[in-house]
């Protein structure tokens, strides 16, 4: 459980509607901005997003994939599909251990990824103007700050402050 300390009037700051609400309403304006923008390109911001966290990396297990992403397997193998389908992506059991299939970007997906970075720059291009670079830095730290605070149940239980 998190505890929010109140602000110093006694009252819990930004008590004026749903966080979750607000956040998921503008994510989803956001969200439309880039997605417009990566259609020239054929892909979907969230497709965009897993070929750029794949690219890094030289294969990673799903499962450590969904926990550095936040999001449950079901959800990322769905989400996997379509990229897996245009040939951008692969999945092969992990050589020391079968039972683990890894994921990795394939030369074709690197190249798609290549071409709708442009396409991402405008999106982002468009969201700094409309928020302001700055306030869009402030965003990102201010959001970076709070992920480790909400942690899902399973990883909390049996902690205490």
């Amino acid at each position: 459980m998190i505890r929010i300390k109140p602000s110093p009037g006694g009252k819990a700051a930004g008590s004026g509607g749903c966080t979750c609400f607000k956040l998921r309403r503008l994510t989803r304006r956001v969200t439309a901005v880039y997605d417009r923008a990566l259609s020239a390109a054929g892909m979907r911001v969230t497709q965009y997003s897993l070929l750029s966290h794949l690219r890094g990396l030289n294969g990673v297990p799903i499962s450590r994939l969904a926990e550095m992403l936040d999001m449950d397997r079901t959800t990322l193998t769905r989400n996997l599909r379509p990229l897996l389908e245009a040939g951008w992506l692969a999945i092969a059991p992990n050589p020391k251990d079968t039972r683990i299939r890894v994921v990795r970007i394939t030369p074709a997906g690197d190249a798609q990824w290549q071409s709708a970075r442009t396409y991402w720059r405008r999106a982002q291009d468009e969201v700094n103007a409309v928020i302001g670079a700055a306030n869009v830095a402030g965003l990102h730290q201010t959001l970076d700050s709070y992920v480790p605070l909400f942690r899902p149940a399973s990883e909390s239980e049996g902690q205490s402050e």
